[in-house]
């Protein structure tokens, strides 16, 4: 049985050599990532990341995105123990499903009514649609709303397609992004070492699967976001993994390839009816990983707020801990939302919340430029 809480370690009380890395612009190490977890001081790791987030973005500015989540099925075989959404294929409940062509046409009619600018599309793992199916649907969706930018489909889905569909994972790319993918989400991440994913879901694709398909992604110019989801069985050494693991792919992309991790986002675990169980992280755990996690991840340009998760009032906090993006505006949610996290905000309270925290909003797209 694994550990559902992290290991135990006398606080550290004095980090002023961190402090001075961080100053200096110096790369922390593993080391010290542990001894910011056990660090008591939450304030002095606010001061800290939000030094590194004013160096990197020193406009007093908060950006948001107005997209759409879009889950075009619910069909999915990996069955991971902490999901409450997917349906096994055969499912006899009557609610497992495949959007039809109108009812995406609905839902991107209804994004772009109010201005949005970014499809968030993710599914399950659906052993009856293969890569030809993706390439009609991205193409369909690049012809009818070329304007809404195509940010689909996230590597666990990616690495499903590619071996039904008996190709590479570069081939399965190449043709994804002929048909007009643009951009692929960071999820199914969760937290990149193998015990944790081994633990959470016997099928579920490796570490090494995730990060090879976003190396792929990175060299066949497809940009993508990077996430994790902390509070389920890992400790403070798996989540620093994870960030070591993250800032090496980065490292490589911008050195050899023309695509890289635009953000990323940390959430945390939703317990609340799913098959693993456990507790909710606190606030306070979120505020101290995000933090942590802009001081690792040195070569990632922004921090999105996890106000779905933690709530709008600790994503106002999270802007002094790191994060210099809010996200998107929630239209539709179904993942999060089927284990009780039912946090919603309309783009004038988003804006609302960035003024009232001491910034300006600015509107942007998935690739971080304004609109």
């Amino acid at each position: 049985m694994f550990p559902l809480t992290p290991s135990k370690r006398a606080p550290e009380s004095d980090i002023a050599d961190i402090a001075e890395k961080v100053w200096a612009q110096e790369r922390l190490t593993a080391d010290d990532a542990l001894r910011l977890f056990y660090h008591p001081n939450l304030d002095e790791l606010a001061l800290l990341a939000d030094a590194v987030r004013r160096r990197l973005n020193p406009e007093k500015t908060v950006t948001y995105i107005v997209s759409r989540n879009i889950n075009y099925t619910n069909v999915c075989w990996v069955r991971c123990s902490f999901c409450n959404f997917y349906r096994t294929p055969g499912d006899k409940s009557g609610d497992s499903y495949v959007l039809s062509r109108e009812q995406i046409r609905q839902k991107l009619q209804e994004l772009s009514d109010v201005g949005g600018v970014e499809m968030l599309m993710q599914g399950g793992l659906n052993p009856k649609l293969k890569i030809e199916w993706y390439e009609e649907l991205l193409s369909w969706m690049r012809a009818e709303f070329p304007h809404i930018i195509r940010h689909c489909f996230s590597p666990a889905e990616l690495i499903y397609i590619k071996n039904i569909s008996k190709l590479t994972m570069e081939e399965t790319l190449t043709r994804l992004k002929a048909a007009g993918l643009q951009s692929i989400p960071g999820g199914g991440a969760e937290i990149l070492t193998d015990r944790v994913r081994n633990f959470i879901s016997k099928y579920k694709d490796t570490a090494d699967e995730w990060l090879d398909c976003m190396r792929v992604a990175h060299k066949v110019g497809i940009p993508s976001t990077a996430t994790m989801m902390y509070g389920s069985v890992d400790t403070y050494e798996d989540r620093v993994e994870h960030f070591l693991r993250l800032r090496a792919l980065q490292d490589e992309s911008i050195a050899n390839s023309p695509a890289r991790f635009t953000a990323f986002a940390a959430w945390s675990y939703q317990p609340d009816g799913t098959e693993l169980g456990g507790t909710r992280a606190s606030g306070l755990d979120y505020l101290r990983t995000i933090a942590i996690s802009r001081l690792m991840l040195d070569n990632f340009a922004h921090m999105q707020a996890s106000w779905v998760t933690q709530g709008p009032k600790i994503g106002q906090l999270s802007l002094r801990y790191g994060v210099d993006d809010f996200g998107q505006t929630m239209m539709e949610e179904n993942v999060v939302s089927t284990a009780g996290c039912t946090f919603a905000v309309s783009t004038d309270e988003m804006e609302r919340l960035i003024v009232d925290a001491g910034y300006t909003p600015a509107r942007r797209n998935t690739r971080y430029e304004r609109v």
